[in-house]
């Protein structure tokens, strides 16, 4: 995934890769160590503690804090980490301080979420000239609609404000705008850097990315109930025949979307699809093994080559970020080079 994206890239252009939120529920430290070792530029985070848990393990390359508190400060010193400076509030913090620091100044381009405005520009570099500890290492704002071909229009207006964003600053400070959609669609857009976050994990429409990996667990009790009895919490299902079910300890606590339940979703056993039944409790659910000769201690996909995260979100509404990130830590994951 991550050679398709570089080659919708200029050979000098920067990788910052982002793995927030655990990695997208992939786990970070394995996946930041991993992708240190194919020349990422840079590691984008969501707040200081996702920050010092790479650094700690020893990841060496610049880590990006994209949403730091004023009291974060001191420990984004302590660790070398970078801050995402994006409000007066934050910049004001930082103006008198007497360490290195390097800033990554974000502008609101159309998304009306994180970002100085365009206006604040000669405010914003007439503060920073009177403190030389603060380094300007790039510039950057976030595009809303890139995956979406209806929304074009808007994602050009954002592109065409950013360009007017960078021309305030020095070629000698990174620019990045564009995200893993942004990459694959309006490549041409690129400046000194892109950041890619879902792709490298190959959740994308594009064919050209690969989901990297599955999730499964194994049948815990296998039993045969008769018609008129009920499966899980509430009896939301009653049995109209007899039939074989399987117990599975997996469930909402472990990020299995309880929309799913009642027939809505299925697993994998041996290749054969399996609706869940009834509700799904918060460490188990049951599935319909009719089909199947299934045996306790068999394996059962959740995700993977069977059933794509993609078409698990669209039965329940949602989308893979969402997904992937209420995996709980708790699931062990086992990385396979």
């Amino acid at each position: 995934n991550l050679n398709f994206l570089k080659k919708k890239l200029k050979p000098k252009t920067k990788i910052i890769a982002v793995v927030k939120a655990f990695a997208y529920g992939h786990g970070d430290i394995e996946i930041a160590k991993f992708l240190e070792k194919q020349d990422i530029y840079a590691f984008w985070v969501a707040d200081f503690e996702e920050g010092v848990i790479l650094r700690k393990n020893g990841i060496a390359v610049p880590i990006i804090v994209a949403n730091a508190s004023p009291k974060s400060i001191s420990q984004i010193i302590k660790y070398n980490l970078d801050i995402v400076v994006y409000n007066f509030r934050i910049l004001d913090s930082i103006i008198d301080i007497k360490k290195s620091l390097n800033l990554h100044l974000k502008f609101n381009c159309g998304m009306n979420r994180y970002g100085f405005a365009v206006e604040d520009i000669s405010i914003i570099k007439k503060k920073l000239s009177k403190n030389s500890n603060l380094n300007i290492s790039s510039i950057c704002s976030h595009l809303s609609s890139s995956r979406t071909p209806k929304k074009d229009e808007t994602t050009k207006n954002e592109l065409k404000k950013f360009k007017e964003i960078a021309s305030n600053f020095s070629d000698k400070i990174y620019k990045h705008i564009l995200n893993t959609s942004g990459i694959i669609r309006f490549a041409e857009h690129q400046y000194s850097a892109v950041r890619a976050g879902i792709g490298i994990f190959g959740i994308h429409k594009n064919t050209g990315l690969q989901q990297i990996g599955k999730l499964t667990t194994t049948i815990s009790q296998i039993r045969h109930i008769n018609k008129g009895e009920i499966i899980g919490y509430g009896g939301h299902f009653q049995a109209n025949k007899k039939i074989k079910i399987g117990v599975v300890p997996f469930g909402y606590a472990d990020g299995l979307d309880r929309k799913l339940g009642n027939s809505n979703g299925s697993l994998f056993v041996n290749g054969i699809k399996c609706e869940i039944l009834g509700e799904i409790s918060m460490d188990s659910c049951v599935i319909n093994l009719n089909d199947s000769n299934a045996v306790e201690g068999d394996r059962v996909e959740i995700f993977g080559s069977n059933n794509s995260i993609n078409s698990i979100c669209k039965k329940i509404d949602s989308i893979p970020y969402e997904f992937l990130s209420k995996i709980n830590r708790r699931i062990k994951r086992k990385y396979i080079s």
